[in-house]
């Protein structure tokens, strides 16, 4: 599962990289009007990054916590 998570942390950060290096293109070669709205997509992708990122700390630390306390309980 550690392994599962790391992967999934960045592939939302090669997304949201990948979404705003196009829609940039993309916004410069045709019209802003029309690619602007993508750069939303982007700014999804990034928090989703972060997201993940961060709970993936906290549950590390959770299951270290149990750790502890099972040690300690015994």
């Amino acid at each position: 599962m550690e392994f599962y998570n790391r992967i999934m942390t960045y592939v939302w950060l090669i997304a949201g990289i990948a979404i705003f290096i196009v829609s940039t293109y993309m916004s410069l070669t045709d019209d802003i009007k029309k690619w602007g709205f993508y750069y939303i997509f982007s700014l999804v992708a990034f928090m989703m990054f972060f997201m993940k990122r961060w709970m993936v700390k906290r549950m590390q630390k959770h299951i270290q916590f149990m750790e502890e306390q099972n040690k300690s309980a015994q």
